[in-house]
């Protein structure tokens, strides 16, 4: 959980039309292994068993998608942190509020398609949580890391992964969703802190991600006038943005608050609420 979160921007963009701060996935030829995911939803319906990801760059680099095509509709993707390092466990023992159960029912509530970020740590900790986001069709669960710690130095005081432990990490992570019950987490991964460099995306490459940033910076980490932070997405957002927002009750106190705000305002200026897949499928459909 941090205040505001940086990008260290590394690659060319591809050919997609679209930001992306990074190129490529693997080097050609390579076997990517696929995150794990159960052919059924909840709901009954077949899941896709490929979700669309970045097409790999000319580096072997993990692609990095920012926002999707400005030109297809007023499509905008709100996303949530759910945000728990690794050693908060007895934080969250003594009374500490890691989870956010209103925020996800004031989406229920609206309707409102969403992607959560979701560390491991914080699965281990709410797995029915973790189960019931998970296999709710209205959201799609995303790799946040196992442990929030950073992939790079110098990343708002988070500790260091080594890069020997980098792809443990995430894949860590999954087993965590596994044992929680989400039946199909998405080959989407954020770097704790927003912050990579290519050494990052050269290591994550073999796991088969497509690293997901934002265009759109809330502000509610931390905050607690859940006007501000709404003032600052309807201010920042564009067709096709991503939006960072988190759903941890103890670091983003306005953040549900502040939802009851943006969702009708942008609705009301001709806005559809999409999860990042939609918009990493409309970037592939329309480059």
């Amino acid at each position: 959980m941090i205040p505001v979160r940086r990008v260290v921007a590394t690659c060319a963009s591809g050919a997609l039309g679209v930001a992306l701060a990074a190129c490529g996935a693997k080097a050609p030829g390579t076997p990517t292994p696929a995150p794990p995911g159960p052919p059924a939803s909840a709901s009954g319906n077949a899941v896709p068993s490929r979700p669309p990801t970045l097409a790999p760059g000319p580096s072997g680099l993990t692609p990095v998608f920012a926002n999707g095509p400005r030109t297809r509709g007023r499509t905008v993707a709100l996303t949530f942190d759910a945000d728990m390092t690794a050693d908060q466990g007895p934080r969250a023992a003594g009374g500490e509020h890691f989870d956010n159960p209103q925020l996800i029912n004031t989406l229920r509530t609206f309707k409102v398609p969403a992607t959560v970020f979701m560390t491991g740590r914080w699965a281990d900790q709410y797995p029915a949580e973790a189960r019931a986001i998970g296999r709710d069709p209205l959201f799609e669960v995303a790799n946040h890391s196992y442990s929030h710690h950073a992939f790079t130095k110098d990343c708002y005081g988070l500790p260091t992964v080594s890069e020997d432990r980098m792809r443990a990490d995430v894949e860590r992570a999954y087993a965590a969703f596994r044992r929680a019950g989400v039946p199909h987490p998405m080959p989407y991964f954020r770097f704790p802190g927003g912050c990579y460099d290519q050494r990052a995306l050269r290591t994550l490459s073999a796991v088969g991600v497509t690293a997901v940033q934002w265009d759109v910076v809330s502000g509610d980490a931390f905050a607690t006038d859940s006007d501000a932070v709404a003032r600052q997405v309807l201010q920042g957002v564009k067709p096709g943005s991503v939006v960072v927002m988190h759903c941890t009750r103890s670091a983003a106190p306005a953040t549900e608050r502040a939802l009851r705000t943006i969702v009708p305002e942008l609705r009301k200026k001709g806005y559809r609420f999409v999860k990042v897949s939609e918009l990493i499928g409309a970037a592939n459909r329309h480059p």
